[in-house]
């Protein structure tokens, strides 16, 4: 499993915490990979920009899961929501996201940052991400309710599948300007065989 770790630029002195906290509970052998925002980075991210590029990484196939955020992770959690082949949680709490990973199964979460859940919750972030990689995606929850849970899941796939256009096509109707700040973020169009040129 590879976890990209990247959160909007209004968050950067965070980012080492965030990277550290997965890391520590990553499930074993997965790698995690920072791509920022951090604090020397000279480009600003908002978090419209850094849901565009969390859909890039896993559309790529780069990583498997990202985990990201913003002020109040709210935002992150809508704007993936809007990109396609994205699920993203939203995380304030280790519940929340034990449910999010064993219910929804999804590819992305977000936690907020901007709150008391990270200014002076680090342990609160540490026991959302230890929650979160506690156990394999997908088993579903309660256990007893386990088999109607993952088919819920699946309909729910299916239908944003139905429901969105390709990556793709996604990427071609964005504004050019856009874009073309999303491709001064080095560290993510310099994936494997080249992000950009697969999709931009």
């Amino acid at each position: 499993m590879k976890i990209g770790v990247i959160q909007a630029s209004s968050q950067a002195a965070k980012n080492q915490m965030i990277y550290d906290a997965v890391s520590k509970y990553a499930p074993k052998g997965a790698e995690v990979i920072n791509f920022g925002c951090k604090t020397e980075e000279k480009e600003k991210y908002s978090y419209i920009e850094i849901s565009i590029l969390v859909g890039i990484l896993l559309a790529s196939k780069e990583v498997d899961f990202v985990v990201t955020g913003c002020s109040s992770g709210q935002g992150m959690m809508l704007a993936c929501n809007s990109v396609p082949g994205v699920i993203c949680g939203y995380a304030p709490t280790p519940r929340d996201a034990y449910l999010f990973a064993q219910i929804n199964n999804g590819n992305a979460i977000s936690v907020p940052l901007g709150e008391d859940y990270t200014w002076t919750g680090i342990e609160n972030l540490e026991k959302t991400m230890e929650a979160l990689f506690s156990e394999p995606f997908g088993q579903g929850y309660p256990k007893s309710e386990a088999a109607r849970k993952l088919k819920d899941t699946e309909e729910l796939k299916k239908m944003r599948r139905i429901g969105q256009i390709s990556f793709e096509e996604f990427i071609s109707k964005l504004d050019t300007s856009l874009i073309e700040k999303i491709k001064k973020k080095k560290d993510v169009m310099a994936l494997g065989d080249g992000v950009s040129s697969s999709f931009m």
